[in-house]
């Protein structure tokens, strides 16, 4: 938080960071598993200011509306897309104050207005839309004072709330991720699922990684666009497809694992493991030739690389080295893609936030009256 001048009202801003799937991603929304992390290279940063009016402010590049032609608007558009992120703002008070309502929880009359900036490249697959969500979630934590009566476990199902009343399709990995910080290993198994609404999540010391590097591209392919026949042959019963993210749901389990035991070789060969099951289940038409590409020259060079996410940008990991980085570093700029070492940020968890999570018989969380999850977590140093 900082103040503005006035000893009465305080800015708050709050950052949220992009998130990079290492392993057993796309099966978080298939009852699977996943191991993530958060990066300090990419980030979405809201600022909450307190004013008399409400005000949601659009961002000067990701919230265009004026042009200088009809042309510079559709070329906008082309590349941008329709949507800059004030709906996510919009959504996330929405989200927010529809659920302290009904969980009782008062909030003040006070305005505010609230803006946003982000440096997360669009159709990465980093996670840039949830990042503003949760960073908006947070502001509006501590400008209402709830950031205790609000449950960690509760918030990444709260952002993905949000972003499903804008038709984005995901999973509760992105957001726990973000939500917690460093690196996070995540159980979405059926039972646990089915009889209780959440699955297991351990948080892991950061220090358990070996040196990454991100290799994304300029203009990417819309990462939307690959879950949608895949999802529907899973809720078909299609055989393939459960068994195959059944395999990938175990590479996550063997990965947390490798980690804990420093296995890094063991964790290269998961990596690639991991797209090359994604590759069957949903075919190179799909992946596109751009996504593929950048997977392929890391493994040129010997390096393990899979996605991020769903596409746009590829996590990579170079066994043998420093001197492997440097032939990866410069097949990436041969082929046109950027290269940059992965700076993983530590867990973003307060006092508040970890209290929240050891608290017991938390009366407005017994009987919750909205379909949440809730999140225990283990912590692993």
């Amino acid at each position: 938080m900082e103040q503005n001048g006035s000893s009465s009202a305080v800015v708050i801003e709050h950052k949220a960071y992009a998130r990079i799937g290492l392993l057993g991603n796309p099966s978080d929304v298939y009852y699977g598993r996943a191991v993530s992390l958060t990066v300090e290279n990419f980030w979405a940063c809201v600022r909450l200011e307190p004013s008399s009016d409400l005000l949601i402010l659009p961002h000067p590049t990701h919230d265009l509306v004026q042009f200088t032609s009809l042309s510079h608007l559709v070329k906008r558009l082309e590349n941008e897309g329709y949507y800059g992120g004030v709906r996510l703002l919009m959504a996330t008070c929405k989200v927010f104050t529809s659920y302290c309502k009904e969980q009782g929880i008062h909030l003040h009359s006070k305005n505010f207005s609230l803006s946003y900036d982000t440096n997360i490249p669009r159709q990465t697959g980093l996670s840039g839309s949830s990042a503003i969500a949760c960073a908006a979630f947070s502001c509006l934590l501590d400008f209402y004072n709830v950031r205790e009566k609000i449950d960690v476990k509760i918030r990444p199902q709260l952002i993905l709330n949000a972003e499903k009343e804008l038709g984005i399709v995901a999973g509760l990995q992105d957001r726990v991720a973000q939500v917690y910080g460093g690196l996070v290993y995540m159980d979405f198994n059926k039972t646990s699922m089915n009889k209780n609404g959440y699955g297991n999540y351990t948080q892991l010391d950061t220090s358990l990684l070996p040196p990454l590097h991100l290799i994304y591209a300029e203009n990417p392919s819309d990462s939307g666009k690959v879950h949608s026949a895949v999802r529907q042959r899973w809720l078909d019963g299609d055989k393939f497809i459960i068994s195959s993210m059944e395999e990938v749901a175990n590479l996550a389990l063997e990965g947390k694992t490798a980690l804990l035991e420093k296995d890094y070789a063991k964790l290269a060969t998961l990596m690639n493991q991991n797209f090359d099951l994604r590759r069957r289940m949903f075919g190179d038409a799909a992946l596109g030739a751009v996504n593929i590409e950048m997977v392929e020259v890391a493994r040129r060079v010997g390096a393990a690389a899979k996605f991020t996410g769903s596409g746009g940008a590829v996590v990579a990991f170079c066994p043998d080295g420093p001197l492997q980085v440097e032939v990866l570093t410069d097949a990436c700029k041969k082929a046109g893609f950027t290269v940059v070492p992965v700076k993983v940020v530590a867990s973003v968890l307060n006092e508040i936030d970890v209290r929240t999570l050891v608290m017991k018989n938390w009366s407005g969380l017994q009987t919750p009256k909205t379909n949440l999850f809730a999140l225990p977590v283990e912590n692993v140093r």
